[in-house]
C-alpha cells in the first residue's frame, strides 16, 4: 500500500441536494463519513485534490477536520445522471490494523498469445475483485499476467494470485475476469458482424455506477 494521503475536510452543517450542489459549485466534493459506532458526519472535501487521488485508485485516506485526524476507507462513489462525473463519496472510519472487505483494481499485464490469431478479442467482464484483508495491506492494484492466454482461455477470480497469503477472496471464485473470444461473422437482420466466444456464446460486459445519494 502506498503512503496514506491526507485530505482536508470541512463539516457540512446543512445537507440535502440543494446544499450539496452549492458545495460542488464552490469546488467542493460532498461526502459522508460513518462507521465505528459513531454518528455519520457530512463533510466537504476539496474536489480537485480529492478526485485526483480517487482517480488514481487510492482508497485509504486520512481526513483532517479542524485538527482532528482519522483514517477512512473509500466505500462508494456517487455519479451525475450521465454517469460520468463523481459528485459524492462515502467513507467508512477504519483502524489500519482491522480486516475489511474492499475492492481492488486488476492490472492486466503481458500480451496474450491468443491475440495473434486473426479476429481474437480480449474481454474483461470485471476489472476489480473484492477481497478481505488488513487495511494497512490494501493493495493499490493486483497484477494479472495474461501472456499465456490462448483463444478460448478463461481466467477466473480464483486464478488470481493475491499479494499476501493472509488475504481472502470475497468475489465469486467462478467470476470471469479475462477471456479471449473469437470474432465471427453472424447473419442478422442488419447484416452486422458480432463477436462470439470460441464456444459460440456471446460475452457480456456490464458496468454500473451508483446514482448520487444526495
Amino acid at each position: 500500500m502506498s503512503k496514506t494521503v491526507t485530505l482536508a475536510a470541512e463539516k457540512r452543517e446543512r445537507t440535502g441536494s440543494r446544499y450539496a450542489q452549492r458545495a460542488r459549485l464552490a469546488g467542493k466534493l460532498p461526502a459522508v463519513v460513518y462507521g465505528h459506532k459513531e454518528a455519520p458526519v457530512s463533510v466537504a472535501l476539496d474536489s480537485k485534490d480529492a478526485l485526483s487521488h480517487i482517480m488514481k485508485g487510492e482508497k485509504i485516506f486520512e481526513l483532517d477536520m479542524d485538527g482532528s485526524k482519522q483514517h477512512v476507507l473509500l466505500k462508494d462513489l456517487g455519479y451525475d445522471y450521465l454517469g460520468n462525473n463523481i459528485i459524492h463519496a462515502d467513507f467508512a472510519r477504519v483502524d489500519l490494523n482491522e480486516r475489511v472487505d474492499v475492492k481492488a483494481h486488476l492490472k492486466f499485464i503481458g500480451h496474450a498469445k491468443g491475440l495473434n490469431t486473426v479476429g481474437a478479442l480480449m474481454m474483461h467482464p470485471i476489472t476489480e475483485i473484492e477481497l478481505n484483508c488488513v487495511v494497512v495491506n490494501l493493495p493499490d492494484a493486483i497484477e494479472v499476467d495474461v501472456s499465456d492466454m490462448e483463444v478460448g482461455d478463461i481466467i477466473h477470480a480464483s486464478d488470481v494470485k493475491l499479494p499476501l497469503d493472509t488475504m481472502k477472496l470475497v468475489t465469486d471464485e467462478d467470476a470471469i475476469i479475462a477471456q479471449i473470444v473469437l470474432k465471427a461473422i453472424s447473419t442478422d437482420g442488419d447484416g452486422e458482424a458480432s463477436a462470439v466466444s470460441a464456444e459460440g456464446a456471446e460475452p457480456e460486459v456490464i458496468t454500473e455506477k451508483k446514482e448520487d445519494s444526495e
